[in-house]
């Protein structure tokens, strides 16, 4: 999948596609709320399953009837290839190993204070996650997640000039506060300053 598909997915271009995988990704998201995450798993193949056996059944007494000589309604996708490439898997492991390694150096930057203020930026963003981790769980928040992804991308759309306006003071705010603090506590200059 492409990123303008990603893109015409989350904007709401084709409304069944993006209304059909949006519900089944929520379906999915409720359905581990309430069951094991292998019951969700063995309902949804159960479910796949009784589908494709009823179709299959289906078009064999359909065959039968017409004395038509169809053959296996799945054939095609039975001969199609559905290996994965081992240039698709190795491509996709160095990417994920590049995001690792710049993730485990700036995590490691933090922890070790090679900066104090980027330090204590991300020691009050990891203070704020214990509350936030106090007031919802995981599952809690993929689902606020997945419904935030599919609707405030439409949302800024229509409303993007206002939205724009209001970023930009918040931004002005938090950078002018930020440099105020900076310059108040002694110990706290950045490097380059």
């Amino acid at each position: 999948m492409d990123s303008k598909a990603v893109v015409d997915l989350l904007y709401w271009r084709d409304i069944k596609k993006s209304g059909a995988v949006f519900g089944a990704n929520l379906f999915l998201l409720l359905s581990l709320t309430v069951f094991s995450i292998v019951s969700v798993v063995a309902y949804i193949a159960l479910g796949l399953l009784s589908v494709s056996i009823s179709f299959r059944i289906y078009k064999g007494i359909l065959q039968a009837i017409q004395k038509s000589e169809e053959g296996h309604p799945f054939k095609s996708y039975l001969d199609s290839n559905v290996a994965v490439s081992e240039d698709l898997v190795q491509k996709y492991c160095n990417v994920a190993l590049s995001h690792i390694n710049c993730t485990i150096k700036e995590l490691r930057r933090l922890f070790l204070v090679e900066d104090l203020v980027d330090s204590l930026k991300f020691a009050v963003l990891m203070w704020v996650f214990t509350y936030i981790g106090a007031l919802f769980n995981g599952l809690t928040l993929l689902i606020l997640a997945l419904i935030s992804l599919f609707s405030i991308p439409v949302i800024y759309e229509r409303h993007q000039t206002q939205i724009d306006h209001y970023l930009s003071l918040i931004s002005k705010n938090v950078k002018n506060t930020t440099d105020l603090i900076v310059s108040k506590v002694p110990g706290l200059k950045r490097k380059a300053e």
